[in-house]
């Protein structure tokens, strides 16, 4: 009776496992031959040729010693090899099955003892469909090959036949118990396989849940920190400013402003950090004009730069300069990241020079920032990648939640290039943002003959009657100031209902409005007021944006708000109509 197979390593298929199995009941083999070998070798005495006996030791020994030769290369790295683990298996098992055809040879010619011989031979034969029976490929080739001999030897004599149709029927009987044997095993060895696969999927939910409640700890610690730093910092330059004798002065109002600014990039960073974590950051890639988008980028830098005694300057490819080929990437993501590296360069070079390289490189362009900064090691640098991580040696007094470069180098890699970064400590630091090219975008044509322009929309300079419609009290003041200080005459509703009575009896040039419900209800009205322009206010969601623009609006405007893309929305919902700034309005 076979032993129990060892437990199969995890992962491992049907095939591995049944071979390992068979691997595991060597020894025991062994020890069932070894224990029959004296038996036989004591009727083996009585036999009319017992000269032949040292032959069939000798084969004997042979197939044990490969025997031992297969377990000691099974535990060789050779022996993971699944192709070359099965053909030892099978040599293995044919070796015995000659060792059982040599002593059937011998039984044969063994005289008075030749029936006893052949019947001990064919349970060393058994032996080995016990030993065969864990993996279907040895029990199909090798236990035949070994039954074969002593069967042959007992049907040669016609008195045997009696014997040698029992021992027929009794090697059958143990083939079909063999297959059973084999069956279960081989659905046991699909479950352990199955369950080794749940195990898996668990360590490795495990392990993300893990690094999910990391980051989330991370992202909890920093953000503290930075909004603290961040408030406390606006906090004490607005108190300051309230509690002084004058008003406040534009230096105390600017830094007020760059406090808030650093904090607002710090918690976009974070949040977009967030949704590449969790899978959710996606980008749309086109043609972008990656050399306008440097330069804008340099200019909007070079005032900080300037304060801070450095160099900045702008290098180019010729094409790239003159608007033959575009970089495909998603515009928004590419200026966030060029943005990142600009403003870096800036924030941790102490003085020297930074230089914004774009060159062409087959179907590549290549963005290069370089500066004179402090230069990190190996280990720095790697560090600077991993999120939420800061190289103390340089970011000392300087702002952010160090997860610019990490998340710089997740949207290269969206977009289908890479970052790369080089490092020398004392002479500063290279950053390359690798992306594809396409020479065919936006080859600038051939000029045309001059024809009479269209008139164009009017660009709402002038003052506009803007009703609001924002719950939000908080989020409605930040939205009426900025639309004041574009200069706009701003009436606010608190809810739908109020906004339609109020478009009813006011004559409006726009409504800013903060559900597609109140724009529905608006558009729904009867006359002028129904095609009043509309610009939906939205948190950036794609279904509220596409129900927004389903209930009428004519442009959206993602919150939070900001100045300059409120100025963009107006001018987009006004562009096609004039406004109308004849009437009034009455609260």
């Amino acid at each position: 009776m076979a032993t129990p197979p060892s437990a199969p390593a995890p992962g491992l298929s049907e095939d591995a496992q049944g071979m390992a199995a068979q691997a595991a009941l060597l020894p025991y083999a062994l020890l069932a031959f070894g224990v029959g070998l004296p038996i036989f070798v004591w009727v083996a005495g009585h036999a009319a040729n017992a000269a032949w006996m040292s032959v069939n030791l000798a084969a004997f020994a042979v197939g044990w010693g490969g025997f031992y030769a297969a377990v000691n290369w099974l535990k060789t790295p050779a022996g993971a090899d699944l192709r070359r683990r099965a053909r030892v298996h099978v040599l293995a098992g044919l070796v015995w099955s000659l060792a059982m055809a040599s002593l059937a040879l011998f039984a044969h010619f063994a005289g008075p003892v030749r029936e006893t011989l052949l019947l001990l031979t064919l349970g060393g034969a058994m032996v080995c469909v016990v030993f065969t029976a864990t993996w279907l490929p040895s029990l199909l080739i090798v236990a035949p090959a070994a039954l074969a001999g002593p069967l042959v030897g007992l049907f040669l004599q016609p008195e045997d036949q009696d014997i040698a149709r029992i021992a027929l029927t009794a090697a059958a009987l143990s083939l079909a118990l063999a297959l059973l044997v084999n069956r279960i095993l081989r659905a046991q060895f699909a479950l352990a396989a199955e369950r080794e696969v749940l195990i898996a999927d668990r360590a490795g939910q495990a392990e993300a849940a893990r690094r999910l409640a990391r980051s989330k700890s991370d992202l909890v610690s920093t953000l503290s920190d930075e909004i603290r730093n961040g408030l406390t910092g606006v906090a004490h330059i607005l108190g300051s400013a309230a509690g002084g004798r004058a008003a406040p002065s534009r230096q105390q109002v600017a830094a007020a402003l760059d406090a808030v600014n650093d904090l607002l990039q710090v918690l976009e960073t974070t949040v977009d950090a967030e949704d590449a974590e969790a899978g959710r950051l996606t980008v749309e890639t086109r043609p972008v004009d990656l050399a306008a988008v440097a330069r804008d980028l340099v200019q909007q830098s070079r005032p900080a730069a300037t304060a801070k005694g450095l160099d900045l300057a702008l290098q180019m490819d010729e094409r790239l300069a003159d608007g033959q080929g575009r970089a495909i990437a998603d515009p928004v993501r590419a200026r966030q990241v060029l943005a990142a590296l600009i403003g870096n360069a800036v924030k941790f070079t102490v003085g020297g020079r930074i230089e914004v390289r774009l060159s062409i490189q087959d179907d590549r362009v290549l963005a290069a920032v370089a500066d004179t900064g402090p230069g990190l090691s190996e280990a720095e640098l790697a560090a600077a990648l991993r999120p939420f991580e800061r190289v103390s040696r340089t970011a000392a007094g300087a702002s952010g939640a160090g997860l610019g470069l990490p998340l710089a180098v997740r949207l290269a890699r969206l977009m289908g290039g890479d970052l790369r970064a080089e490092s020398t400590p004392g002479l500063g630091s290279c950053f390359t943002l690798d992306l594809p090219f396409d020479a065919a975008a936006g080859t600038r044509p051939a000029p045309e003959p001059a024809t009479p322009a269209a008139p164009s929309a009017p660009e709402p300079t002038r003052r506009l009657r803007i009703l609001m419609v924002e719950t939000d009290a908080h989020a409605a003041a930040m939205l009426r100031a900025c639309l004041e200080q574009l200069g706009h005459q701003v009436v606010q509703a608190a809810n739908g209902e109020r906004a339609v009575g109020l478009a009813r009896i006011c004559d409006l040039d726009l409504v800013v409005a903060d559900s597609a419900e109140a724009i529905s209800a608006l558009r729904g009205l009867a006359g002028a007021a129904a095609e009043t322009p509309v610009v939906g206010l939205t948190s950036g969601e794609a279904a509220d944006a596409e129900a927004i623009l389903a209930a009428g609006a004519d442009a959206l405007l993602r919150r939070p708000v900001a100045v300059p893309a409120i100025a963009r929305a107006v001018a987009e919902a006004v562009s096609p109509r004039a406004p109308a700034n004849d009437g009034a309005c009455a609260a």
